[in-house]
């Protein structure tokens, strides 16, 4: 089932799923809301359950912004292999990787296309994360990403790259991937996401993208975050699964821009910017 439109498109919305129709729905809403603002908005839903359990929620939007595809061959917990098959459908001109259980604020695709225009020098765009959900949890979430926000205006005197790109890579990640939104020009230079990365799959290309491009910190909440289990049924991480995950984003990093490089901008994390 696929709905298009014949529209120039502002922004191109990649919402990979699993078996959460009405988390989908709502944050499939949210994206589309945007539109009220008077940017033009397509949602690229990619369905990533066996059973396709998204496509009702989607078919009962009755919108002709929305496409849908299944993957015909699930990942098992693969989140950037989800989110490869949506991007190269993208004909906007900046693109949102939107998690099926995040809701995007009112207004946030209106400033995110003002804060590109007015920063032709960067390929990234993130800003402030609010959480919502499990009370439990809250209180620490969201001191983690007011301390993120921090970290993220602390580096602006480094420039739009290096700074923002030695914390993604060497610190605690400055941002969840709903939070984040790309050029559209700058995914296939990039590759998309890395697929063999089962954790840390957005911070490695958000690092990456950073360090290549360039990034502004929008210093404005740009996403409501459920707190709860992980979008695509990963098991809980564990520290050796992360230190795997890292090894292979450190491995690449080095191979890209040379131990050189690599050790200047750990060495800049752990002292300057810790």
């Amino acid at each position: 089932m696929e709905y298009h439109q014949p529209m120039a498109v502002d922004v191109s919305v990649v919402i990979p799923t699993f078996r959460r129709p009405r988390e989908l729905a709502e944050a499939t809403k949210s994206a589309l809301a945007q539109g009220n603002a008077g940017i033009a908005v397509e949602v690229i839903v990619v369905d990533d359950s066996p059973e396709g359990s998204g496509r009702d929620a989607i078919a009962g939007l009755d919108d002709a912004r929305v496409t849908y595809l299944r993957n015909p061959a699930p990942t098992g917990g693969r989140p950037g292999a989800v989110r490869n098959l949506g991007w190269p459908r993208a004909r906007g001109a900046i693109v949102h990787f939107l998690d099926d259980d995040d809701v995007v604020p009112p207004g946030h695709y209106a400033a995110l296309k003002a804060a590109f225009a007015a920063r032709p020098d960067v390929g990234v765009v993130f800003g402030r994360v609010e959480p919502f959900g499990d009370e439990a949890q809250l209180a620490h979430e969201r001191e983690f990403f007011a301390t993120a926000a921090r970290r993220a205006r602390s580096s602006v005197w480094l420039g739009p790259k290096v700074g923002l790109a030695a914390q993604m890579f060497f610190l605690a990640t400055l941002f969840v991937c709903s939070a984040g939104a790309v050029r559209r020009e700058c995914l296939e230079p990039l590759g998309g996401f890395d697929e063999k990365l089962r954790l840390m799959e957005d911070t490695d290309f958000y690092g990456r993208a950073i360090r290549r491009f360039g990034a502004h910190f929008l210093d404005r909440v740009v996403l409501n975050y459920r707190i709860g289990l992980s979008l695509m049924h990963s098991p809980a991480a564990d520290r050796a699964a992360l230190a795997e995950s890292y090894q292979r984003i450190h491995a690449k990093y080095r191979a890209e821009w040379g131990a050189l490089d690599f050790y200047a901008m750990k060495a800049l994390a752990r002292t300057v910017l810790k």
